[in-house]
């Protein structure tokens, strides 16, 4: 089950209208990974929020878009992924898209951590923002 709950911040029109069509999005990526989706629960949150969350648990004294704490048994995806609404709105400005795009492309984000995928060296970067682009390029919405 995949569950959008907000903290703080109104929920983004695209998950109030396309729920349905985002939840089959995200559980094809995940088996285009070889796995299912157990429970994935999307906190939607404001920048504070996040950065509470990064200090708290993660011992970050930054802001951040997405913050994924992987619960994944075996081949069923499972986690809490935190995004700050803020930074997604400020990442899709300076980097000249869409709202809704930025959006998709960090729900995809912290689902490609779920199964595995890292972002901390160049090299795992690029291949995270490949894997992110194959994923959008498949949406169908």
């Amino acid at each position: 089950m995949i569950n959008f709950i907000t903290h703080g911040i109104d929920m983004p029109q695209l998950i109030i209208t396309r729920k349905s069509v985002l939840v089959q999005w995200i559980g094809s990526v995940a088996a285009d990974y070889g796995f299912g989706v157990g429970n994935i629960n999307y906190i939607l949150c404001t920048d504070e929020e996040i950065l509470q969350t990064n200090r708290e648990f993660l011992s970050h004294d930054y802001y951040t878009d997405v913050i994924t704490f992987d619960y994944t048994t075996r081949s069923v995806l499972n986690g809490d992924i935190f995004i700050s609404l803020d930074t997604v709105r400020s990442n899709a400005e300076s980097l000249g898209v869409g709202f809704d795009e930025e959006l998709c492309r960090i729900l995809i984000h912290g689902v490609l951590h779920l199964t595995g995928q890292a972002d901390k060296t160049p090299d795992t970067r690029v291949e995270m923002t490949r894997k992110e682009n194959l994923a959008l390029s498949k949406r169908h919405f």
